[in-house]
This record gives C-alpha cells, structure tokens and sequence, in this order.
C-alpha cells in the first residue's frame, strides 16, 4: 500500500469513528430529553405497601418488557427505569399487582387503578405474533392509571405463555 492511499484511509476511518460517536451522542441525548419530558406525565409511582394478603394470583416468572404511554404500544416510557427490559415475577394480591424486576426497583399497580389485563401481540417494540388457536402466546399488557392520571401499559412475558390465562381469568 503506497502512502497516499494508507493516509486516505486513515482519514477515512477517523471521519467514520467521529461521525459513530456524534450519531451515539444524539441518541443519548435524545433518550435523555424525552425522559425528561415524560417525567412531567409519569410523575412518582406509587410506593410498595408494607404488608399485602396472600397472593390471588400465584407468583409468574417471565421478563418484564417496559411500559409504554396508552394507547400507543409502541412509545416507551424511558423516565426513571421503567424503559429496560429485565427478569421479572409478577404477583397478584388483592390490594394489587407487584412487578418485582431484576436489578431495578419493584412496581406497586395498587388494584383500584388497574383498568385491564389482556393479551397483546406487542408492547414496546416487542412483538410475539399470537396464534389462532394459542392465543395467550402473546404478551401480557397490564393497563394501569398512574397517579398522574396518565395511563400506562405495562409488558410482561411469562416463561410459561399458559400462564397468561390465569393472569386473564383473574381480570374478568
């Protein structure tokens, strides 16, 4: 390789490192400032209460797959870390349903402000086609109102998709 062309292609390279790292350095700040936007709407969660009956709906293990603002499946809600997906168990009590997550704080949905649990073929960029015949292969979508008064969808997957029915059943 002559010197020209070595020099060429350095400098090509260190254009196309450079240009890498801005377009990464706006999707952090993109990230960031529509955090910070959705901050407003989401508002503090509700805490975890101190003590809770026996569970009506027993412990399901799965992952945790985001919440995103209702009706719209697909817009993430990145404030605080309620945007990452995460092992998770999801209990159901009478007072409410508890999402215990893997390296983050637990949500507390209390009962009164959970408005549907249902099926769905996707949430937050998730999607897991249902079949005619196993319709619970899907995601479970927990819609919930967050004291803000904005409502919320809140992905889960168990490991066992059969699952899904209890978690249905329980909400009829």
């Amino acid at each position: 390789m002559n010197t020209p062309t070595l020099i060429g292609s350095l400098v090509f390279a260190f254009v196309l490192v450079v240009l890498i790292g801005v377009v990464i350095r706006l999707m952090v700040r993109g990230w960031r400032h529509r955090g910070q936007l959705q901050d407003a709407l989401i508002g503090s969660l509700p805490s975890v209460p101190d003590t809770v009956g026996s569970p009506t709906v027993a412990a399901t293990r799965g992952q945790y797959l985001g919440c995103t603002l209702a009706p719209k499946w697909n817009d993430r809600v990145v404030a605080g870390d309620l945007g990452y997906r995460t092992k998770a168990v999801l209990t159901r009590y009478p007072e409410g349903i508890m999402v215990q997550r893997s390296g983050a704080r637990p949500i507390w949905i209390p009962q009164d402000a959970v408005v549907a649990v249902r099926t769905e073929r996707g949430i937050a960029g998730r999607t897991i086609p249902a079949l005619p015949h196993r319709p619970d292969d899907g995601v479970l979508a927990i819609r919930w109102r967050l004291p803000s008064g904005t409502e919320i969808d809140t992905g889960f997957r168990a490991d066992d998709r059969a699952e899904h029915r209890r978690w249905t059943e329980e909400d009829e």
